[in-house]
């Protein structure tokens, strides 16, 4: 039992740490970013090599170092893509009343480098592991590449929990591409496909005949599988899952201010806005009584249409649009939690007198 019980333990440990440690790099000063990509290169060129090296490595320490070099891979592009140095062509938030395709080639092109990365580093991989005894590594990165790219696809369709907490202040534009909804029809198909896949992976592990090798290797691979089911599961339940890396987390907090957020509202906004109530608000926002709010922007209809405001820098901004055949009502605001929650309320003000 014991060879199947640890590697499940130092998977768990190496996905736990990992991941607090990139939250923890990723928190840190701008300036210390092209330092930690440094050293990150540097580890990605010796799992590399480690990759090749271990091509007939058929033992249970062949089995555990190909995961190690399969994970530093990944944390490379986690950390590049985190860092803001490896992201895409398109650094703002989504525009205001964006759907459909559109919607789909702007959130193509916030990530774009970040996933031709992916794809070189998979490359790689396969290479240097092709025909090869030992493919723990490959399969390591094959696993979090189709199980992230799912997690991505879900968050983009609609998910209760959409982890924007874990996004770096200089990526908070991100979370405007996110949408929240206590369930998308994708959910469901992923995680019954990803745990079919969990339960095949162990079945290898518990199959007669298997060397130590074979056990090792398949509980590492199962047992990462597991965890990717509940990072699929962390999506929909409101859970405030960040506390698990509650230690790296804390680097984020600037001394003395409250951490800003960005939040994305698309329910409860369907009734016409009173424009005149909007525009106050939008004033009153710019003038502070809100706090620090950095930025408030969306697209609402009114009883004479739809209408589109901005508000930056102090200057707030309200025109009349004509919307797309799919166009939803969707306010993103960026500023301290608490700010936004106040925020929230007075929006949906703006709207019931139209709606009564």
């Amino acid at each position: 039992m014991a060879a199947i019980g640890l590697p499940i333990l130092v998977t768990i440990f190496a996905w736990w740490f990992s991941t607090g440690l990139i939250l923890l790099l990723d928190g840190l000063r701008r300036e210390t970013f092209r330092r930690s990509m440094g050293v990150a290169s540097g580890l990605l060129a010796a799992a590399l090599i480690g990759v090749w090296a271990l091509r007939d490595e058929t033992t249970v320490l062949g089995a555990y170092l190909g995961f190690v070099c399969g994970l530093a891979v990944w944390g490379w592009i986690e950390l590049s893509f985190l860092t803001g140095i490896i992201t895409g062509p398109v650094r703002t938030p989504c525009p205001p009343g964006l759907s459909g395709p559109r919607r789909v080639l702007a959130a193509i092109g916030v990530i774009l480098w970040h996933e031709l990365a992916i794809i070189a580093a998979a490359a790689a991989i396969l290479v240097l592991s092709w025909g090869a005894a030992n493919q723990v590594a490959a399969w390591t990165f094959m696993i979090l590449w189709v199980m992230r790219q799912s997690t991505k696809i879900n968050i983009f369709l609609g998910a209760r929990n959409t982890g924007e907490v874990f996004l770096p202040d200089h990526l908070r534009y991100i979370g405007s591409y996110f949408r929240h909804r206590s369930m998308n029809l994708l959910f469901p198909v992923s995680v019954m496909a990803s745990t079919l896949f969990c339960a095949w992976l162990f079945h290898h592990a518990f199959a007669m005949g298997a060397t130590p090798f074979d056990v090792t290797g398949a509980s590492l691979l199962g047992t990462l599988a597991a965890l990717a089911v509940l990072e699929h599961w962390f999506l929909m339940m409101p859970l405030p899952i960040e506390r698990l890396w509650r230690w790296a987390m804390d680097r984020r907090e600037a001394a003395g201010r409250p951490a800003a957020r960005m939040a994305a509202w698309e329910s409860g906004l369907s009734a016409p806005c009173d424009a005149d109530r909007l525009g106050h608000l939008l004033n009153e926002v710019a003038d502070g009584a809100y706090g620090p709010v950095e930025s408030l922007r969306g697209t609402l209809r009114s009883p004479s249409g739809w209408v589109q405001f901005d508000l930056s820098d102090g200057r707030a901004r309200v025109a009349p649009i004509t919307p797309g055949a799919n166009a939803a009502p969707r306010v993103v605001a960026v500023g301290p939690t608490s700010d936004l929650m106040r925020l929230r309320a007075a929006l949906l003000t703006c709207l019931r007198p139209a709606a009564a």
